[in-house]
């Protein structure tokens, strides 16, 4: 197969429901900036299709009947080059999207979301942005981050903790403000730093702790359970 070459963004659709997949594709094909590279109705066919259509971003539904959004997230994000994956569910505060953020996903979508918001999505993890504002992010902490029990907390703490560790002073309290949902002016304003220096920053600390975006600092800050820089 030779390069695929395009100025739009490139969508893999993985649903297996038939009608949510034909609703997505018809709001999609409206988009001068989007075009639907492929369809999936399971996580267990989302590898093969990955590579024969080469998508720049995948849609993916979490409850699936044979393997689900969850473990085709884990599992694709795990490869080299993987596309930037947006989990699609109908709730807004879903464990399951808090999991799949874990392993990977760069955000989540409601599925009926309006085109023009779906669009912009897409167009923003394609870019290697998280598509969560700090509001939302805040929010699915608040709603689904707190552990169900002392003991899984305190395994959580004490993982997220050593993952943490490679992180300088600075590096450190970037991270714990992107845990609190801080946007980089927010952050840059907190700490006395410009924006560019903030970014720079994030990048760093992702490289650090190896993981893809800032939603995942943000959970593993929040499981750290560390306290704010003091001001």
């Amino acid at each position: 197969m030779g390069p695929v070459t395009s100025d739009k963004t490139r969508v893999l659709i993985v649903d297996d429901d038939a009608l949510v997949r034909a609703a997505l594709r018809m709001m999609l094909s409206g988009s001068d900036e989007v075009e639907v590279a492929g369809e999936a109705d399971d996580g267990s066919q989302v590898p093969a299709v990955v590579r024969e259509t080469r998508p720049d971003v995948v849609l993916m539904d979490i409850r699936m009947p044979r393997v689900d959004g969850l473990a085709a997230t884990e599992q694709l994000t795990r490869e080299p080059g993987a596309p930037q994956v947006i989990v699609l569910t109908t709730f807004d505060a879903d464990e399951y999207v808090l999991r799949a953020l874990r392993a990977g996903a760069s955000g989540f979508l409601l599925k009926d979301t309006p085109p023009a918001d779906l669009v912009r999505g897409i167009r923003t993890v394609a870019a290697g942005d998280a598509m969560l504002s700090p509001a939302v992010t805040r929010q699915l902490i608040r709603h689904v981050g707190a552990p169900p029990t002392v003991p899984d907390h305190a395994k959580r703490r004490a993982a997220a903790r050593t993952r943490l560790d490679p992180l300088s002073d600075r590096e450190r309290e970037v991270a714990v403000a992107v845990g609190q949902g801080r946007s980089n002016a927010e952050i840059g304003e907190e700490l006395y730093m410009s924006v560019a220096t903030v970014k720079a920053h994030v990048s760093r600390v992702m490289t650090k702790i190896g993981v893809s975006n800032r939603v995942q600092i943000a959970i593993l800050a929040h499981d750290a359970d560390l306290d704010p820089p003091t001001r």
